[in-house]
């Protein structure tokens, strides 16, 4: 470094100041040989230093080849050599950076004939894009990143699919996720059902929650009906309180959908809906149920996913679907008839719950049900309905969420069994969100098989207070008895069971 540092002394210095100088600097070199080696090197870190200096990159606010690029190629269309033309607008851009595209890269390297043409008029079937959309996502082709806006984030994604840009659909999906929230679950839900994002079905599937439901019902309107049937089958629907819920949620959307000039208080939706089908029977004098009329017959499919059993075991619920007659009659006498059967097999046949692992049978068949904790404090409940004599009480005190089977230590308003042992399934979510409605902590116990003595509690889960934020949604789902079988009895089995009473 010394002889390269001579080069640059200044004009005035002399030959024996320089002499003077380059003798100095090896004078410290050698003084640095004699340390230690391990030792650090008072000049090593002076070179370091400047080494750093100079690889340090200086930030210059220059153009960026991008901005360029995005600026004078695309926003100006210089040396263009084809013209897009749609929804009324015209841009003038390259076919070099429009094969990035797989839709232009097929028709440019084809035998089509726009493969020599200087302008295409380009049509548009997908009404989810418009002009500002094919603005943003022919741009995303002249630039390194492009922002997503969650409010334009459909339209874009519906023009990323037509011109088959994997890229910007990925992108898409990954705005939509981050910004799900109760305002945009149901057209993000609907869209990725339409576009194929099944990453975020499944995460738009998590935070539904019926509690609120004027939010989804509003939505639901204008949307398709293939989306309502995905989200009532769905085995991951925060569904609050019961499955009588879900069933009146369906009221009234099915009531919005025939009546879509309704525009009364939110309040007064399901009075004026059972007004509705009250007025149509004695107007009509209709005895038929609604599902079995013309008008009603789009919307079998989707009732038909209510999950009844976890309806008719409650006397008030089996009331009012009486009362609507909506279902057809042969749906009701066969979900009795199972329940009854259900019910013998506990009774008699010392069916004590599962005991075998069975994910598909738990996620078409458990009960779902809800409840919201609005503030921290101490909670103890259970939900409604006669489940084969497992009386279970949920607890939520001091950050911990329990299981009860309740026996003989608390009061039952209906039977009880008295078996030592009950298994049961069970899944139990836990989530709470924003103002905003989007989602800010979540747990899940997953998938398990448990097994409670008489009086037995269990702690299901702990909660960590520095994620804990209220309102808090607990949402459970519940298996009570082993699948049923298809198994009839021989003609000998009735003998057997006469003689073993008599």
């Amino acid at each position: 470094m010394g002889n390269l540092s001579s080069r640059f002394q200044s004009p005035s210095q002399g030959p024996e100041e320089a002499a003077e100088g380059a003798i100095s600097s090896r004078r410290h070199g050698c003084e640095c040989k004699k340390r230690k080696r391990n030792a650090q090197c008072d000049c090593d870190s002076e070179q370091e230093e400047e080494d750093d200096i100079l690889d340090t990159p200086r930030r210059k606010k220059l153009k960026s080849t991008s901005k360029y690029i995005y600026q004078t190629l695309f926003l100006n269309g210089e040396n263009s050599d084809i013209r897009i033309c749609a929804l009324g607008q015209e841009w003038n851009l390259h076919k070099v950076y429009l094969c990035q595209s797989g839709y232009f890269s097929s028709m440019f390297s084809g035998s089509w004939k726009e493969s020599n043409m200087m302008e295409i008029n380009l049509e548009i079937p997908d009404q989810n894009i418009d002009a500002e959309a094919l603005q943003v996502v022919f741009g995303s082709l002249y630039r390194d990143d492009v922002l997503i806006k969650p409010s334009r984030v459909i339209s874009i994604l519906a023009a990323a699919c037509m011109l088959q840009l994997d890229g910007l659909i990925q992108q898409c999906g990954e705005t939509m996720k981050e910004n799900i929230s109760a305002k945009t679950v149901c057209g993000y839900y609907a869209c990725a059902s339409i576009y194929g994002l099944d990453s975020v079905m499944k995460k738009s599937d998590f935070i539904h929650i019926f509690n609120n439901v004027w939010t989804l019902l509003v939505d639901m309107v204008t949307n398709m009906a293939f989306y309502v049937l995905q989200l009532i089958q769905s085995s991951d629907l925060f569904v609050m309180q019961v499955e009588m819920d879900v069933y009146t949620a369906l009221k009234k959307w099915m009531f919005l959908q025939l009546n879509s000039s309704w525009d009364g208080p939110i309040k007064q939706l399901l009075a004026d809906a059972d007004a509705w089908l009250c007025k149509r029977r004695t107007d009509l004098c209709e005895k038929e149920p609604f599902l079995n009329t013309e008008e009603g017959a789009p919307f079998r499919s989707v009732f038909r996913l209510v999950r009844l059993q976890y309806i008719i075991n409650d006397l008030a619920s089996a009331r009012i679907l009486e009362r609507d007659n909506i279902l057809p009659p042969e749906w009701l006498t066969a979900m009795y008839k199972n329940q009854w059967f259900a019910m013998l097999r506990t009774e008699f046949d010392n069916d004590n719950g599962p005991q075998e692992p069975n994910k598909d049978e738990f996620e078409q068949n458990s009960m779902r049900c809800g409840r919201k904790l609005s503030k921290d404090g101490d909670y103890c409940w259970r939900w409604t309905g006669f489940n084969f004599g497992f009386d279970l009480l949920v607890t939520y005190t001091n950050r911990f969420i329990v299981f009860k089977r309740n026996t003989l230590s608390q009061p039952c308003g209906g039977a009880v069994s008295l078996q030592p042992r009950r298994h049961l399934a069970y899944r139990l979510r836990l989530a709470s969100f924003d103002s905003r409605g989007k989602l800010v902590c979540s747990r899940s116990t997953g998938y398990q098989l448990l097994t409670l003595e008489k009086d037995q509690e269990y702690v299901v889960m702990n909660l960590d207070s520095r994620l804990l934020s209220f309102p808090l949604y607990v949402c459970c789902n519940f298996l009570y008895t082993s699948p049923h079988s298809d198994h009839r009895p021989d003609s000998s089995e009735p003998e057997s069971a006469a003689r073993a009473a008599s």
